[in-house]
């Protein structure tokens, strides 16, 4: 561990991959100082968390966008880890609740970091959607790669009706604001981006029911809670990742001096169907055997374009989890969130 890395920014910190950072940067004896929207779940990760209570500050930010709101936050911290991004789903105002929040938000972090010397590295959270051109998506041959861009533009994001499209435009044009600040204003710190695929595994960020879940996670329990003869549902980015490796790879990428100014793909080679998920399920759960429909058992994952990982992975020092494991580790708490939801429904 780098010794000159002692507090931690880390916003975003009550979300899927932010709570699990938390926790990586927890377990090594670093101090984190973390941002979130909602009191309640700032309340409740620091309920969860008492043997960390000495360590672990949480601070409530409602806007990302207002201009100095990380002013205070940002002070006396030696590294930041940006995962905040305001990408909700059934938004019908595009560019004023999703597209400028995220770019505008990221530019407050950077404005902030610039005022305080002793910030040595901000690592940002991007997505692999940031990468992909869709229209080869389903081409086997292609690969993509931590030099590939979204074609995205900025008015098909703000015009689109589909949430995917507007989220690509959301991680392209907030990772470009990062790289353009640091080009234009060459400041004191460095910069890293991570960019994960699809990530499942445990949710240790506060959830209280199904409904909850963040995008990539209901996924999974769209397969769990397949019943009958419903068709199991299938998806149309099926690369894969682990949350605990994309926590760890922020976490790396935040302590090595080598990944200073690279951006990085963290993206299991394996890759993942509604089939797939539910033909792990089936074969180790006497529920999913009664409960998910059989399907095409068997049947092989379309042809899909690659993601580049392997130099993240190498780089930060990364070994994959399968997506078996994840899938197996993650479903049954799943299906006690959705009975404990029952009962208090009851």
């Amino acid at each position: 561990m780098d010794p000159q890395i002692s507090l931690v920014l880390v916003t975003g910190a009550t979300g899927f991959i932010g709570a699990h950072v938390v926790d990586e940067l927890l377990r090594r004896g670093i101090k984190v100082r973390a941002t979130t929207r909602s009191l309640a779940k700032a309340q409740q990760m620091l309920r969860d968390r008492p043997e960390h209570a000495s360590n672990l500050q949480l601070h409530v930010i409602k806007d990302l966008a207002t201009p100095g709101v990380f002013d205070e936050e940002i002070q006396g911290v030696d590294g930041v880890i940006h995962i905040a991004s305001p990408l909700i789903q059934g938004e019908t105002d595009n560019e004023r609740k999703v597209l400028i929040p995220a770019i505008e938000g990221t530019k407050s972090v950077f404005e902030a970091a610039k005022k305080h010397p002793s910030v040595k590295r901000i690592v940002l959270t991007s997505s692999i959607v940031a990468t992909l051109d869709p229209d080869r998506l389903s081409d086997g041959s292609v690969t993509f790669t931590s030099k590939d861009w979204s074609p995205i533009t900025y008015e098909e994001a703000k015009e689109a009706t589909d949430f995917f499209i507007t989220y690509r435009g959301a991680k392209k044009f907030a990772e470009l604001a990062a790289w353009d600040f640091m080009q234009k204003e060459a400041p004191h710190f460095d910069l890293v981006t991570i960019c994960p695929s699809v990530c499942f595994g445990p949710v240790v960020h506060p959830v209280s029911k199904t409904s909850e879940l963040n995008f990539t996670t209901s996924i999974l329990w769209d397969v769990v809670a397949a019943r009958g003869t419903d068709p199991l549902p299938d998806f149309e980015l099926r690369a894969y990742v682990d949350v605990r490796d994309v926590a760890l790879a922020h976490v790396e990428a935040l302590l090595r001096s080598e990944a200073g100014g690279q951006r990085f793909i963290i993206s299991s080679p394996e890759k993942f169907s509604g089939q797939l998920l539910a033909d792990i399920l089936r074969k180790e759960f006497s529920w999913a055997r009664e409960e998910i429909p059989k399907g095409d058992e068997g049947a092989p994952v379309p042809e899909e374009a690659g993601f580049e990982g392997q130099t993240g992975a190498r780089v930060l020092g990364i070994r994959y989890r399968s997506l078996q494991t994840s899938v197996l580790e993650t479903a049954p708490q799943l299906r006690e969130l959705h009975q404990k939801e029952g009962l208090a429904s009851a």
